[in-house]
């Protein structure tokens, strides 16, 4: 028999069969649709983060408190102050530091009249405005003065002013946070949800401000330093890294209590860590395909053993060992094919379904990544299993007796 026959008997056999092909199917479906999903997400995910790091510009450097890639135990950690950014803000010891926006977060809770939001606050300063590209829909940003004077002045997310103030003007007005009053200053246009804040839900206030009268603390979580082009980033870090040893009396660099990394550093770490994450889930996932390749073996076994008969039949006919083991192969292949393919479709509508929820619920710009390369990888994997698992079915009903086989009840 040639192949066109073999493949031809092959499909007569599966559709003979519909409700048990199906159910053949079904755990490598389930398989390469869980694959599918955890690497487009994963993508997905690493390609929103990368875009929002990059956002700060090749030319960035950020500064955090503590140790480790992005600062261990960061956020609990005090060694970043006030006298550090006047360090760095001296010429002669960053000449090549064109921008430095210290910063600090936490919670607060904004009130005008009765009506209460509950927010972020960003504890800011001037540069904050170009770093993190806001535009103002009203009003002004903050000033250098207001941060020397930890003045009262606040600028709020579109959102906020919607919420407190309706269609009203809500600059000029003036709102409390912890029963101290703050006059606004600017409403923010709206911006959406970034990686670290949404900027439609939060609070500005100078930094000097937010540490003494809101947080009630005089470190500072960040410092992000911009240099005039990215070919003056290394020069940059080396001075900023000398700058901090010499203002905590630091001499050995492993005793260093911050760390200082590039967006190309940070882009680094991140698409690393995302990677990793991936493989392991996807990993996880493929445990699925195993125990859907093992399904089908055991099926496949089940129908040999059904169709002894048949076999016989066509042994007696002149059918060849290597044309019944060619047959039970390609319908293994063909199911799990098939299977592959089905669970890529799955799995990728899914993850543009997944995509579309995260961006409405969470106001992310979450980008959908097709999973090209995990879409082929799938199909050749599903048809791998197919093979592998089909190959002991296959041998067995190649080898039977037509003797045998005509006898069998």
């Amino acid at each position: 028999m040639d192949l066109k026959d073999i493949f031809k008997m092959a499909m007569i056999g599966l559709v003979t069969n519909k409700v048990r092909s199906i159910l053949t199917i079904l755990g490598i479906v389930i398989g390469i649709t869980a694959v599918t999903i955890v690497t487009s997400i994963g993508d997905s995910a690493e390609g929103f983060i990368l875009g929002e790091i990059e956002n700060f510009g090749s030319n960035s450097a950020f500064v955090i408190p503590g140790k480790g890639d992005f600062g261990e135990s960061s956020i609990l950690t005090d060694s970043l102050r006030d006298k550090d950014v006047v360090a760095l803000a001296k010429k002669s010891n960053v000449p090549d530091a064109n921008l430095i926006v210290p910063f600090v977060f936490g919670p607060a809770t904004v009130t005008y009249d009765s009506e209460k939001f509950y927010t972020s606050l960003l504890g800011a300063s001037p540069g904050n405005k170009d770093i993190d590209k806001l535009e103002l829909e009203e009003g002004e940003f903050i000033t250098n003065e207001d941060v020397v004077q930890k003045s009262s002045a606040i600028i709020l997310g579109s959102k906020i002013k919607e919420e407190l103030f309706g269609y009203s003007d809500a600059v000029g007005e003036k709102v409390k946070i912890k029963n101290k009053s703050y006059r606004v200053i600017g409403v923010l246009m709206p911006k959406g949800q970034s990686l670290f804040v949404n900027y439609d839900e939060v609070a500005i206030v100078p930094y000097t401000t937010a540490q003494q009268y809101i947080l009630g603390y005089d470190y500072i979580q960040r410092i992000v330093i911009t240099a005039s082009s990215a070919d003056k980033i290394p020069g940059l870090v080396r001075d900023i890294e000398l700058t901090l040893r010499d203002s905590h009396d630091i001499d050995d660099p492993e005793d260093d209590d911050f760390v200082v990394q590039t967006a190309e550093d940070a882009a680094q770490t991140i698409g690393t860590v995302t990677s990793v994450l991936t493989i392991i889930l996807a990993s996880i996932a493929a445990i699925s395909l195993v125990v859907g390749g093992v399904g089908i073996m055991n099926i496949m076994l089940v129908s040999v053993t059904e169709r002894t008969r048949e076999i016989g039949l066509r042994k007696a006919l002149g059918a060849r060992n290597k044309d019944i083991l060619s047959q039970f192969l390609i319908e293994a292949v063909i199911l799990t094919g098939v299977g592959g393919v089905l669970g890529i479709i799955f799995g990728s509508t899914i993850s543009f379904i997944a995509t579309i929820a995260i961006h409405h619920f969470t106001g992310f710009d979450f980008p959908f990544s097709s999973p090209v390369s995990g879409a082929l990888m799938g199909v050749v994997v599903s048809t791998a299993i197919g093979f592998i698992f089909g190959i002991y079915p296959a041998s067995q009903a190649s080898k039977k007796s037509p003797m045998e086989a005509l006898r069998y009840e």
